[in-house]
């Protein structure tokens, strides 16, 4: 017997109508669905194509741009526009906000084309982040940034694995697979699981004295009752702890021996990394806060590129750093 899976767009619609809600959100889905498929394509195609390597650029971020950052931002503004229900963007590969459609649009993406750059010339897996939140129909738009809070949905697609992974406000995160049509099937409602038996450390070993006294502190108190596993990929990390459990973190670097290196505000941009996650953790059951233990879904932003350290995954982990954070030991 032909085994024929439920596709993205057929649960979405179904959602939709659920909740007595518009298709709009069904035509920006599809622009997002449409330029994942075509970051994925040239992904794979890459090594042979030449465009793994460096573009020789640095962004806003001051950091190296890879060819496939190009590719990736030029298809997925691409697609935000020609969907017509975007006002604008904001994308970690643009210094300033990307008009879209001011007068028509609904939304506000929040996205970062393709997060984890560094395993870019090896052909490892990397994300496609986005958080998306609604326009005030209500009155007059001021355009102002959104707190993670006030997101409708957030997802993100681990290229080049084809799963898509997308959390939907009050409804649960879903997980996605790319079948041999390419499209997207088999909603799978992600929970993150109780038993700590599954439970993983997720964070980067090099950095760890770099961290504050009291964060090291916790680690080697904890590490020993988890696995540890860390790919140096926000997208694929958080895809293993959403289905094994534990607790992904990127603290503070404080204690750098060379002070320009340290990150006291955090390494990770809130609105497109940071909320993103924490939004699909909070779906799942799970949490994520800053370092000074406050909710990420909770801080408002006050810049386009804010940064911000992360703790995100199992409540009881997640909560129980925050606590230390909080005290500072």
């Amino acid at each position: 017997m032909i085994r024929l899976e439920q596709t993205f767009m057929n649960f979405l619609l179904q959602h939709q109508e659920r909740h007595n809600r518009t298709y709009h959100f069904l035509i920006l889905m599809d622009a997002m669905i449409s330029a994942a498929k075509h970051i994925q394509y040239y992904y794979l195609t890459g090594a042979l194509k030449g465009n793994l390597g460096l573009a020789g650029d640095i962004n806003v971020q001051g950091e190296d741009v890879m060819r496939m950052d190009q590719i990736a931002q030029e298809i997925t503004i691409h697609y935000l526009k020609t969907s017509e229900r975007v006002i604008h963007a904001i994308s970690e590969e643009s210094e300033e906000i990307i008009p879209m459609n001011p007068d028509g649009g609904r939304y506000f993406v929040y996205f970062d084309p393709l997060d984890g750059s560094s395993n870019i010339p090896h052909g490892l897996p990397v994300g496609f982040l986005f958080g998306i939140a609604k326009r005030n129909l209500e009155g007059p738009e001021d355009g102002h940034l959104r707190a993670g809070k006030d997101y409708i949905a957030a997802g993100m697609f681990v290229i080049p694995t084809g799963t898509f992974t997308l959390g939907l406000k009050d409804a649960g995160t879903w997980r996605f697979h790319i079948d041999e049509t390419m499209a997207f099937v088999r909603p799978t409602r992600m929970v993150l699981p109780e038993d700590s038996k599954s439970w993983e450390l997720s964070f980067n070993a090099s950095n760890r004295h770099t961290y504050a006294e009291w964060v090291q502190k916790w680690i080697a108190g904890n590490e020993n009752k988890y696995a540890f596993r860390y790919l140096g990929a926000l997208a694929g990390d958080f895809h293993r702890i959403l289905a094994n459990g534990g607790m992904f973190m990127y603290p503070a670097i404080v204690n750098h021996p060379n002070p320009k290196k340290n990150r006291p505000e955090g390494k990770l941009r809130l609105m497109y990394e940071a909320s993103v996650v924490a939004f699909m953790c909070r779906e799942a059951g799970g949490t994520a806060v800053n370092e000074a233990g406050v909710p990420i879904l909770d801080v408002h932003p006050e810049k386009l590129h804010q940064r911000t350290a992360l703790y995100v995954g199992s409540k009881k982990l997640v909560e129980d750093i925050a606590q230390v954070l909080k005290n500072k030991g």
